[in-house]
């Protein structure tokens, strides 16, 4: 690579060269809309997933992340000729949420509803205030 190519050449140039089964951080992933909420209880994320089949989903715990992937199928139909408008999103996608409290991931539960993915992560309740016997 010549020293006057700047940064988004080469980004280019090495995003045409990944291999197209692997992923790598050069690659465009879409990205998922997401609502993260808190209850009494747990913190809730919710996430539109209208056309992912579950077996494309993929959510995994890391330390204090939850990352959603998966993958949405463009509809099979008539031959798309030209778009006069293109707003939805069919390929890969990618979401990383840092959790903003400490969770108990051994007992987090997802599923879908109306093409809406719940992920609900228990909150660990620390005592703000205690009294210690001596």
């Amino acid at each position: 690579m010549k020293k006057e190519e700047n940064w988004e050449t080469k980004k280019i140039e090495e995003t045409d060269k990944a291999p197209s089964k692997e992923k790598s951080w050069l690659s465009k992933n879409g990205e998922l809309s997401v609502d993260v909420y808190k209850t009494d209880n747990e913190i809730i994320i919710q996430a539109p997933v209208g056309g992912v089949k579950k077996e494309d989903l993929d959510i995994v715990t890391e330390k204090d992340i939850i990352i959603i992937k998966g993958k949405r199928e463009r509809p099979k139909g008539d031959k798309i000729n030209e778009f006069y408008v293109q707003e939805c999103f069919y390929g890969n996608f990618q979401r990383e949420i840092i959790l903003p409290e400490e969770t108990d991931p051994s007992r987090i539960e997802a599923n879908i509803d109306e093409s809406i993915l719940t992920i609900k992560v228990p909150r660990i309740e620390k005592d703000k205030k205690r009294k210690i016997d001596i």
